[in-house]
């Protein structure tokens, strides 16, 4: 039976908008930031216009092990120039709430130097919505490995997740550990967590974001059968919305564009897949399977203000992966990708340069 919408849980639906608002409020006073939007302001950032979502490659259609269609998209080498000859192929996991134009800069960046795959996760972007039980982190660890298996059946294997996209490789390194000695050479976490998403405070005062999140899980189910109370209040071109965009989203002041794109994605992922992950994200936890990752180059990234994933839960990572690169981005959060592609775009071609290197040793190795 599907949960009410009772008086109670529509107040704890406001609190917890509510306490969004007042820890945006705190942190960067409303008055302010709605004068720097409807001013066009972007201090500290570029303001030249970026075509968001204008990068399309081959687009696939990939089903996962249940049935669900994946929109997939490939971007084949065609820059004669580059070498690629020893046939990688990097794959990009967007995180939650995002599809894969979340991308754009990473893309435009790795363009011709690899083949390169980018999806939407299930129920996201243009992927088909899936069903309640379906939207947990180890199904999308099974779904990454059916694009594998469908898109990249053979050959090296680079994979790059942010946020929930972290969190999917992780989940197929638990169930799938063999790729990650025989193909995968390298690994790249950005802005993502091993375990212990719900004891984070969200950037929320002191306490708040505890209760936050021991209430948010049955509220945001409830809210997910009614959409219609909630779909009224979406956020995607409110000054509010966007104040709390760049809360969670960015560290610094970013572009009213990015600001602008980030909600509009967000804005785009049905409410109730928003609710019905919010359990899994928070239930997710596979430190044990960290292991994995000691037999390929991994590189972990993370922003030094991000409130969603906060650098602790990234310095974890690295603890239990020896060898591991440690990231932190200075003046960036959670969308570091967008916030700071430049410095983000380095240090993954960095990999990408350590795990080619590592690949034409393997070759000689086994030629030898």
């Amino acid at each position: 039976m599907s949960p009410e919408v009772t008086p109670a849980v529509r107040l704890a639906g406001r609190g917890l908008l509510a306490a969004g608002a007042l820890a945006a409020g705190a942190a960067l006073g409303a008055i302010a930031e709605r004068s720097l939007l409807r001013g066009g302001g972007v201090s500290g950032s570029s303001a030249e216009a970026v075509d968001f979502g204008s990068l399309r490659g081959d687009a696939r259609v990939v089903a996962a092990d249940d049935g669900i269609e994946l929109h997939v998209e490939v971007d084949e080498p065609t820059d004669e120039s580059a070498d690629v000859s020893d046939g990688l192929t990097v794959i990009f996991c967007h995180g939650y709430a995002l599809n894969l134009d979340s991308w754009h800069f990473q893309r435009q960046a790795f363009r011709g130097r690899a083949r390169l795959v980018f999806y939407d996760q299930r129920s996201h972007g243009r992927s088909e919505h899936a069903d309640f039980d379906s939207h947990q982190v180890d199904q999308l660890g099974s779904d990454l490995g059916s694009v594998i298996d469908a898109i990249a059946p053979t050959g090296p294997l680079m994979l790059v997740g942010h946020s929930m996209g972290g969190m999917t490789i992780m989940a197929l390194a638990a169930q799938r550990p063999e790729l990650f000695s025989d193909r995968v050479f390298g690994v790249a976490l950005v802005a993502t967590t091993a375990g212990g998403l719900a004891s984070g405070e969200l950037g929320l005062p002191p306490g708040l974001g505890t209760v936050f999140h021991r209430v948010a899980p049955a509220v945001a189910a409830a809210l997910a059968r009614r959409k219609g109370f909630v779909e009224r209040s979406r956020w995607s071109s409110s000054d509010l919305g966007l104040l709390v965009t760049r809360l969670y989203s960015f560290g610094s002041t970013a572009t009213e564009q990015s600001s602008r794109f980030v909600a509009s994605m967000v804005s785009s992922t049905p409410i109730d897949v928003i609710a019905e992950f919010l359990p899994a994200l928070q239930e997710h936890d596979k430190r044990e399977a960290l292991a994995v990752f000691e037999n390929v180059e991994l590189l972990v990234i993370v922003g030094e203000t991000d409130r969603l994933t906060p650098k602790e839960q990234s310095a974890e990572i690295v603890r239990r992966v020896p060898g591991a690169e440690y990231v932190v981005i200075p003046d960036s959060g959670h969308m570091l990708t967008l916030e700071k592609p430049e410095e983000v775009n380095a240090h993954l071609i960095s990999l990408l340069d350590r795990v080619q290197r590592d690949i034409a040793d393997d070759a000689t190795n086994g030629a030898a």
